[in-house]
């Protein structure tokens, strides 16, 4: 067996044995209930911009973009633009010939002139409106038409209906062996009382849209692989793959 198989043989091992130890995986949402009332989260910036994202799900997506060597890496929510930053360098780092696109219902000045004139935009484009209206969904389709390997990454308003939505009408786009991600499923694993001044919490969030969307499309199943090696995240049962055509 070379070296290389043989780490990943470990890292399988590894995996294996960390998806079995369910205590740590509630040791590891405490952690991240309680660094999420330290706002944990808006620490880190990509290439300059604030990506607001935890490094675990940062490495992930990685991951993904490295072996899937996606043409198309679609994002709804675009916020200050660290994800953008962040998957462009990634395209370009790996040498793939792809571009990012992003959709926010309201692109804030400031945060697109910080965007458009950054070194990694020339692979970024930004949509404003709507990730649910019905022509910004024309949009998306005449792009990723052209593209053989589409990732799409949701991760704007956190409502059951809104992310739902956002499934039935983004996953047709996502290609076979790619990714649909979910972010912010984790709301369901915080307290019932944790978000007072937002629309979704407990039972109306990500992971509840994500659960309905299953139970109506076969295309796509939990890779759990990924949140028992990641341990921290904030998309548990959220990185979605695609295994039919």
């Amino acid at each position: 067996m070379s070296e290389d198989r043989e780490h990943e043989a470990i890292v399988q091992e590894n995996i294996d044995s960390l998806g079995k130890d369910r205590e740590l995986h509630a040791d590891s949402i405490k952690w991240i209930r309680d660094t999420s009332r330290h706002r944990y989260s808006y620490n880190f910036s990509w290439l300059g911009r604030p990506i607001i994202q935890y490094p675990q799900d940062i490495v992930a997506m990685q991951e993904i973009i490295w072996d899937l060597r996606p043409e198309l890496i679609v994002e709804t929510g675009i916020a200050h633009g660290g994800s953008l930053i962040f998957y462009a360098s990634m395209l370009y780092l790996a040498g793939i010939d792809g571009q990012v696109l992003g959709i926010d219902v309201d692109i804030r000045p400031h945060n697109r002139r910080a965007i458009e004139s950054h070194p990694m935009s020339g692979k970024i484009t930004m949509l404003e409106g709507s990730s649910t209206d019905e022509s910004i969904i024309a949009k998306v389709k005449d792009i990723a038409s052209a593209c053989k390997s589409v990732l799409v990454v949701l991760d704007s308003n956190h409502t059951h209906d809104h992310v739902l939505r956002e499934l039935e009408l983004y996953s047709p786009f996502v290609s076979k062996d790619s990714y649909l991600v979910v972010f912010d499923t984790v709301v369901d694993d915080m307290p019932a009382d944790f978000f007072p001044d937002r629309p979704w919490g407990k039972g109306n969030n990500p992971k509840t849209a994500v659960h309905e969307f299953l139970g109506q499309n076969d295309r796509f199943e939990i890779d759990r692989r990924i949140q028992d090696k990641l341990l921290i995240t904030v998309a548990p049962e959220g990185y979605l793959k695609c295994i039919r055509d």
